[in-house]
């Protein structure tokens, strides 16, 4: 559920800003589904999300990208990466991913 996700960091790499929500260790196969690239490029253009699946087996999403030109500073990176798990959350995975 996103309303109980926090960020555990925000890093900025160059032109984006890595904001992590979970580590890679309690996810398995870890790697950005298409449906879910371009979810996350409908919300914020030239962000991509890396998602993982739970102890569940259900997709969820361990961090997302956002362009440093998209945002101002590492809240507003923090805050557009929320809004990226939202978008994302609300949508399952595709049966064939």
């Amino acid at each position: 559920m996103t309303s109980q996700l926090t960020v555990k960091a925000v890093e900025e790499h160059g032109n984006h800003y890595h904001v992590r929500f979970r580590d890679e260790e309690e996810l398995d196969n870890l790697e950005t589904p298409d449906w879910a690239a371009d979810l996350a490029e409908s919300e914020a253009p030239g962000s991509d999300v890396r998602m993982g699946e739970d102890d569940t087996d259900k997709w969820v999403v361990q961090s997302v990208r956002v362009p440093v030109g998209l945002v101002d500073g590492e809240d507003d990176a923090s805050r557009k990466a929320l809004q990226v798990v939202t978008v994302v959350s609300e949508h399952d995975a595709p049966e064939s991913e």
